[in-house]
């Protein structure tokens, strides 16, 4: 049985996601242009963790009103495999990227979740013994003293379950209306809290297998939505697909995950959008699987 959003058509597959560790960091500054500076530098080189210490990326905006600081902030999400590497990574990317900003301070955004590593217990060293500490609300902060004033940092940051590779895969009839269609679905997606599209511009274009005819390579190009493979290889596109790109959704649980691709999925539907699919490996890959029209149905 066909289903269809307008004319777009929804193939009856999944998209094949896996269990990740996630951290949520608050990042303040004195105005927009230190924290959009701030950000760039924090989640860049976060897109998948086939290759980067993390999949990184903002999960919202948010105004002074609701900082701790009362500062313009924006909460940020990474995930990883690891507990410990999402830890390493987060830190890894404070020191280089936020105690370097102008005006930035960094709090946890996860005070009451999962396991806790230290962020500010390591960043404290680079005051070099003139860093103080100070609780409050029964939070701890270090200040490290820096030339603009201060690095205001919490001492630790919590870790948590989360799901990654939550996806689906646009096909459409030319590339400036596929990417059209994939503005509209990441625009959507940014506005549910709790979820990230960590690729840039929240797309990928170089959609990925697992495993390679290569030895070593973890991951290769997904030939069966190359529109340029059609009639070399068994394809997946539909007819008339000139160009496919796929967003991921990494989420902070499968509820999440699932609503910021149906969220995704119909912001993106049009007339010259063929279809939508999604990428697994037969069950292979990952225990979570988001059957897209399920999903659509139920939301």
């Amino acid at each position: 049985m066909t289903m269809k959003l307008g004319t777009t058509e929804i193939a009856d597959t999944f998209a094949e996601a896996f269990r990740l560790r996630y951290a949520r960091v608050v990042v303040t500054a004195h105005d927009r242009h230190w924290l959009e500076a701030a950000v760039a530098a924090a989640t860049g080189y976060g897109t998948s963790v086939i290759g980067c210490d993390a999949e990184i990326g903002v999960e919202g905006w948010m105004p002074a009103a609701a900082t701790p600081d009362g500062r313009v902030g924006a909460s940020i999400l990474a995930f990883g495999f690891s507990a410990e590497g999402v830890a390493r990574a987060v830190a890894n990317r404070a020191a280089q990227c936020l105690l370097t900003c102008p005006t930035t301070s960094l709090f946890d955004g996860l005070p009451e979740g999962g396991e806790r590593f230290p962020l500010g217990g390591h960043l404290r060293y680079f005051g070099d013994g003139f860093e103080k500490t100070k609780v409050i609300d029964g939070r701890r902060y270090w200040r490290v003293p820096v030339m603009d004033g201060e690095f205001l940092v919490e001492e630790s940051i919590g870790i948590d379950k989360g799901v990654g590779g939550g996806n689906f895969i646009l096909q459409s009839t030319s590339l400036e209306s596929v990417l059209a269609a994939a503005r509209r679905a990441v625009g959507a997606i940014a506005t549910i809290r709790g979820a990230i599209t960590p690729f840039p511009g929240g797309v990928v274009r170089s959609g990925s297998k697992v495993g390679s005819r290569y030895p070593g390579l973890k991951a290769s190009t997904n030939e069966a939505f190359c529109p340029g493979l059609v009639g070399r290889v068994a394809t997946e596109l539909v007819g008339g697909a000139a160009a496919a790109v796929e967003i991921v959704v990494d989420g902070v649980d499968e509820s999440t995950v699932a609503e910021s691709m149906a969220a995704g999925m119909r912001a993106a539907a049009a007339p010259d959008v063929l279809a939508i699919s999604a990428g697994n490996y037969g069950g292979r890959l990952g225990k979570f699987h988001f059957h897209l029209r399920q999903i659509l149905e139920s939301a």
